[in-house]
């Protein structure tokens, strides 16, 4: 019997796919031309969400909600949910533009520090031949609060009409941004990837690929940036704990409900 290809998890919708399903319905969003976002929901997200009614709206005028997160899949699978795969925005963003390369598409990256986004399309254009990233901007700090920068990114990525936009602002920040604007840039596919063009660009090093499948890539980049993130990932972890606890408890509660009315 096939998994349901969307599973209600912390209250929000996760859509149930390996990473190749993903590829194919993001394709399937592009050839559609309305306006989408994607977002990959990570331990931070379940926090935010607990608390921000504008990041539940967010999420439910997402079209895409993908698990970028080894403890959600952990959680998931504990609860009775299984998940498929870990689709991950930094893992995402490669291995669509390896399939876009094929395709055609056209890609525009926004995001990151001054030149940073630029020397990851060079990188990888130079891996997957045929690649078509069309733009690149990195916004100074503080942009988001400013209404003519903003009008001038806006601009910037009508002018270059592209098939998907990749935000690199870190998470939830190009979450936001993408949604504000979502109707502006008019954009197929919009979709945060956190720190996904550091990586690329080798400004960030990322996990190695036995510390992301065991679950601890969080400490890696706590490690590298300690007072940075020490608040996201020591404070933010114990609360989704607690939070996957209530989960737990408000299941089985559920379960008893249903064998009295039965």
């Amino acid at each position: 019997m096939n998994k349901p290809k969307r599973l209600k998890l912390f209250d929000i919708y996760i859509d149930n796919l390996t990473m190749q399903e993903t590829l194919l319905r993001i394709e399937g969003m592009i050839k559609k031309k309305l306006p989408s976002l994607v977002i990959t929901p990570n331990v931070q997200h379940i926090n935010i969400l607990k608390s921000d009614e504008e990041f539940r709206k967010l999420y439910s005028d997402a079209a895409l909600i993908l698990p970028d997160s080894t403890p959600l899949l952990w959680a998931a699978k504990i609860l009775g949910r299984p998940l498929k795969e870990k689709v991950s925005g930094s893992d995402l963003f490669p291995e669509f533009c390896k399939f876009s390369a094929k395709k055609g598409y056209r890609i525009f990256l926004m995001g990151s520090k001054p030149g940073v986004a630029k020397k990851a399309s060079i990188i990888l254009s130079r891996k997957y031949p045929g690649l078509k990233i069309i733009g690149t901007y990195s916004p100074p700090f503080g942009f988001e609060h400013n209404e003519k920068e903003n009008l001038k990114i806006v601009n910037a990525i009508k002018k270059q009409n592209p098939d998907v936009l990749f935000v690199g602002l870190g998470s939830p920040k190009g979450e936001i941004w993408g949604w504000k604007h979502l109707d502006e840039i008019k954009v197929p596919v919009v979709i945060g990837v956190g720190a996904a063009f550091d990586f690329i660009a080798g400004v960030v090093k990322r996990a190695p690929k036995w510390i992301q499948r065991s679950g601890l890539e969080w400490l890696y980049r706590f490690l590298q940036e300690p007072t940075r993130l020490w608040k996201r990932y020591l404070l933010g972890n114990a609360k989704f704990i607690w939070t996957f606890i209530q989960e737990v408890f408000k299941q089985q509660d559920n379960n008893k409900v249903k064998i009295q009315r039965s």
